[in-house]
């Protein structure tokens, strides 16, 4: 299995608290190991195949649609199809690009904590933006932080380049991410799917 590199701290200081724990006592050694497992559940990153369809756009996250918003006007991509997906604290929380694209912006807004799953966490929460360009127009990805998230990770920067289904971030505990489409992607997903990140399909481009 392999762990998400941002929590390999973590899963590394509760290795050495479980190993401490088991010099004192097989007890207090058995106490350490909840912890333990708990950090190497949460930051699990399975690996994932994209489609083979190379018009498919794939998911952000692993998770539940919560929000479909067709006619959705964001500031850099303009009028798109807003996708929302809900993250659990048992999901998977590595965050994937859903196409091919080329960074050029990012943005990140400081915020409230309020329940992700109320589409007014999109404007009021915690939140960071990562503006790209495809070969079908401009999209934004935004993470944001949930009641219980503490910290939002993104690995890319102006410039990169990033593939279809690329590890690009993470949000730490439950929270959702918003995907924009541009509007040669026609979405293919319905309110109360459940979609796992970099594999699902979530929108096909239209010739």
């Amino acid at each position: 299995m392999r762990f998400a590199r941002g929590g390999l701290p973590a899963i590394g200081t509760m290795f050495l608290l479980a190993a401490g724990a088991f010099f004192m006592s097989w007890a207090a050694g058995a106490v350490m190991l909840f912890p333990l497992a708990i950090a190497l559940w949460f930051y699990r990153d399975p690996d994932r195949t994209p489609p083979d369809d190379e018009n498919a756009w794939v998911s952000p996250a692993d998770g539940k649609v919560v929000e479909i918003i067709e006619g959705a006007v964001d500031p850099y991509a303009g009028k798109t199809t807003k996708i929302g997906i809900f993250m659990n604290g048992f999901d998977v929380h590595v965050n994937r690009f859903p196409a091919d694209a080329a960074v050029e912006e990012l943005r990140y807004v400081s915020g409230k904590r309020w329940f992700v799953i109320a589409p007014k966490s999109s404007d009021l929460n915690e939140r960071l933006y990562v503006c790209a360009n495809t070969a079908q127009g401009r999209t934004t990805v935004v993470q944001i932080a949930g009641i219980m998230a503490r910290r939002i990770v993104c690995w890319a920067d102006k410039g990169h380049t990033l593939a279809r289904g690329e590890r690009y971030g993470m949000i730490k505990l439950g929270s959702k991410v918003d995907v924009y489409l541009p509007e040669k992607v026609r979405p293919t997903v319905s309110l109360g799917d459940r979609v796992r990140a970099g594999e699902s399909k979530i929108g096909v481009i239209e010739k």
